[in-house]
């Protein structure tokens, strides 16, 4: 095809470029950003890699923080074979063959287990997980997983205790600083450009500590340049990411804002709002188990004691959810959506904690009166633990008035029961139980 007469043959090549995240993915430890707890000096993944023991491990953290050039990093500095799976397209079957190609590659027969390398582990089911164990067990691979979620809930406890779990963390102000002075002075084409950088809080802001991210929009003003010096600045930043981002990004800014919309037209008692919102998470490809483990907590900060049935619908919703995936999954997640939101609300629960807290943190040394104190020995019975105790059974109305607090704390009161049906009903009861503390 002949070329365009006004297209330069260097803009040409520059467009058969890998991307510039591709382009400066790290080939070594002392090219990676971020991370020291985790591979600076004397610790635990450079560690591994110096000693030459390497044990199966996990990687939690946020998108673009390093997880998969991490793992190659690890595999290049150790020599071992490496494989990797995603689990968005491999199944069982896949899994299988990776583990016996693992037991056939030279290296494992010299004693140098190969690394299987899984990303986005946690959408692994539990029979493509079960497949991994016996392989990870008896050594035949060193297993390293990617996860942007809580590897508690997505991973199968047998497997997680085969590994060790690193948190990973989003790039700080220094790291972006690091990289982005990297990418201005080693890549092939920036190296090339004159770049002046006037300011850089939108750059960073924008990128969320996700470094795939901060390159991504050092491209798109970079190419909204074709000559001449490229000036990155707040200005150029937010001008050039209108024309070519997408409002919504699931783990930027916009992220934040719909997701703080959705919860406060839930608190606020706006079903229709709430939905909409909803909507508009799920149609830009929110993961569905973000959002129902936000109903959840809004279950239980905003609605709370004022409909407990609330909290236990929003954990059936998560568990539905969690089953059945999208695109089903949108109907309850609406379901629970219009529930919380139509709800009576109450943050008495919310406030009685947060004081609680607020209270412990000033008064750890506060003993545990006598009386409500296990004796499971003779020498505690004889001095006095568990005496005077009285059995709230025993008494009319299971109840009997003793003092629990700690000394020096008695009179405190943490729970302040609200006005709806099922907090006056509470207040009904306390009231006559406490009514030094709670008035009819």
């Amino acid at each position: 095809m002949k070329q365009n007469s006004f297209e330069s043959s260097e803009n040409v090549r520059t467009r058969m470029l890998p991307p510039l995240p591709e382009r400066m993915r790290p080939r070594n430890l002392e090219e990676y950003a971020g991370q020291k707890h985790l591979v600076g000096e004397g610790c635990v993944i450079r560690n591994m890699i110096e000693s030459g023991n390497l044990s199966s491990f996990i990687l939690w953290g946020p998108p673009g923080v390093g997880k998969t050039t991490l793992s190659r990093i690890v595999a290049k500095e150790m020599h071992r074979e490496f494989y990797t799976l995603s689990a968005v397209s491999s199944g069982v079957k896949e899994v299988r063959e990776v583990i016996d190609k693992a037991k056939s590659s030279s290296l494992f027969s010299s004693g140098e287990t190969p690394i299987l390398f899984i990303d986005e582990i946690h959408r692994f089911s539990k029979s493509q997980q079960d497949a991994l164990l016996g392989a990870a067990e008896d050594g035949t691979v060193v297993l390293i997983g990617a996860t942007t979620e809580n590897p508690s809930f997505e991973v199968i406890s047998p497997l997680l205790s085969r590994c060790q779990v690193f948190v990973l963390k989003p790039l700080d102000k220094e790291d972006l600083e690091e990289l982005l002075s990297r990418a201005i002075r080693e890549d092939v084409v920036l190296k090339n450009r004159e770049v002046r950088v006037e300011s850089r809080e939108s750059l960073f802001r924008y990128s969320g500590g996700d470094a795939r991210k901060l390159l991504n929009i050092l491209e798109i003003v970079v190419n909204a340049t074709p000559s001449g010096t490229v000036v990155i600045s707040n200005d150029s930043v937010k001008a050039c990411l209108q024309e070519n981002m997408a409002l919504y990004d699931k783990s930027g800014e916009m992220h934040y804002d719909i997701i703080s919309a959705f919860i406060k037209s839930i608190r606020g008692s706006d079903p229709n709002a709430a939905v909409y919102y909803l909507a508009r998470m799920l149609d830009a490809g929110e993961d569905p188990l973000f959002i129902a483990r936000r109903l959840c907590i809004s279950a239980a900060e905003d609605i709370g004691l004022a409909n407990p049935n609330a909290l236990l619908l929003a954990n059936s919703c998560f568990d539905i959810v969690h089953n059945i995936g999208m695109p089903e999954a949108r109907i309850p997640l609406s379901e629970c959506t219009i529930y919380l939101a139509s709800s009576a609300k109450s943050n008495s629960a919310y406030m009685a904690i947060n004081q609680a807290l607020e209270l412990a943190k000033k008064t750890q040394g506060a003993a545990v009166p006598l009386y409500l104190r296990n004796a499971p020995t003779k020498l505690m019975e004889e001095l006095g633990y568990g005496d005077g105790y009285k059995y709230a059974h025993d008494y009319e109305g299971n109840f009997v008035d003793l003092e629990f607090m700690p000394d020096g704390l008695v009179g405190e009161k943490l729970y302040e029961p609200q006005h709806n049906r099922h907090e006056d009903e509470m207040r009904r009861r306390l009231s006559a139980c406490w009514p030094k503390y709670y008035k009819k």
